[in-house]
């Protein structure tokens, strides 16, 4: 016999509330990497920097890429 539709519902609710929930934990740790990696990076040049860094830089200081300078980076890191 089949499951009814509701419970099957409710199970696959249930499997997407629990895989959100250890997305949200990895995605945690991969977004605190990211971070320190682009900090490092700032330090270590100075603008321009690579698209990935820039791409950072503009959702960090929510921004255009091409509208950031140098004091907004030394904010960002002190």
């Amino acid at each position: 016999m089949a499951m009814r539709r509701s419970v099957r519902k409710r199970l696959d609710q249930l499997d997407a509330t629990n895989t959100r929930a250890k997305s949200r934990i990895v995605k945690g740790k991969e977004r605190a990497r990211r971070d320190a990696r682009m900090a490092e990076k700032l330090r270590a040049g100075e603008l321009p920097y690579g698209p990935a860094v820039m791409s950072w830089l503009s959702r960090q200081l929510d921004k255009k890429s091409s509208r950031i300078t140098q004091d907004d980076v030394k904010t960002l890191l002190s």
